[in-house]
């Protein structure tokens, strides 16, 4: 009888522990977030950002996923295989609209957050005969990965400058780290990518020994994309100082970057998430600088064209930060 007694409290103790432990599994949160390619600024930001929200939030396990770039963490995010990711301001205006590259159908997106500005870089070296955007032109030029934003900015700076991008060059559609490889190797003569600085797969070109990298000035082409586009674009400035071996500073267009969600995620997870990042911005600014930006005062609907999550805006408030 008591071996039948213990045997069966053992069995229920188990059951017990297994329903708690489920209980547990199921209260846990997996969080994906869209980022980048690995040379770039989005993937190490993305994984700063992982690591803080997973350490700061409850129950929570946030993973920074390698993508193309905004337009797959867009389409990721309409997909539901995201719950958050990195985009420029066109590429999600464009979404959000059903245009482009999202003529298949509107995503309902709503920014977390204003992050920080990207840098149009038009990247050659010397001996290319490249010292101005129409000098692209009859050259090999690589215009961004499939599924990049650099790719959707790309195409407007070129059309912006009176170049098209089918007839005027022979075009590649490479990464950032892949086009730094590939102008090394003299397979390409210029690249274009719109990322923050520094950017590290840059900075290595412009490290590398025996080469001497150059960046070409197009910041007078803002207005022009401007007038098409909605203003999203604004002229902005690369100083000398941030790419070793830099003569000037580099006259170029800027985009914002936004953190964007759809339109599943609560009003409370958005609320601290978004006050998890600004409040923890100085453990993400340790991992990479462009952080710095993540700032109350960057918060304006004027940079995001998408509109803030509640969750966002309530937090906001709380700042007396208006919208």
């Amino acid at each position: 009888m008591f071996k039948r007694f213990r045997k069966t409290s053992m069995a229920v103790a188990v059951i017990a522990t297994a329903g708690l432990a489920g209980a547990a599994i199921a209260q846990q949160k997996t969080m994906a977030i869209g980022t980048g390619g690995t040379g770039g600024v989005y993937y190490p930001l993305g994984g700063a950002i992982a690591n803080v929200l997973s350490k700061a939030l409850p129950n929570t396990q946030a993973t920074a996923e390698v993508t193309g770039g905004s337009v797959d963490n867009l389409k990721l995010i309409a997909s539901g295989q995201s719950e958050m990711g990195f985009s420029m301001a066109d590429a999600a205006l464009d979404a959000f609209k059903g245009e482009d590259k999202f003529k298949s159908g509107k995503v309902p997106l709503q920014t977390l957050l204003v992050v920080y500005p990207n840098r149009m870089h038009v990247v050659t070296v010397d001996g290319t005969g490249i010292e101005k955007m129409s000098d692209l032109k009859g050259k090999r030029v690589s215009t961004g990965s499939p599924g990049s934003a650099t790719e959707v900015m790309a195409f407007r700076v070129l059309e912006a400058a009176g170049l098209d991008k089918d007839k005027d060059m022979k075009r590649e559609r490479l990464g950032v780290a892949e086009s730094v490889n590939a102008i090394k190797d003299r397979k390409i003569d210029a690249f274009m990518w719109v990322g923050g600085v520094p950017t590290a797969a840059v900075t290595d070109l412009a490290a590398t020994p025996g080469l001497k990298m150059k960046l070409i000035d197009h910041a007078d082409l803002a207005d022009k994309m401007n007038a098409k586009y909605g203003k999203l674009y604004s002229p902005s400035t690369i100083s000398k100082s941030i790419y070793p071996g830099m003569d000037k500073d580099n006259a170029n267009t800027e985009v914002w970057n936004i953190i964007v969600t759809g339109n599943k995620m609560s009003d409370d997870d958005a609320y601290n998430i978004v006050k998890t990042l600004v409040e923890k911005k100085a453990d993400i600014v340790a991992v990479h600088k462009e952080a710095e930006s993540f700032s109350l005062d960057n918060q304006v609907q004027d940079r995001s064209p998408v509109p803030f999550h509640p969750g966002a805006l309530k937090y906001f408030k709380e700042k007396g930060i208006g919208k």
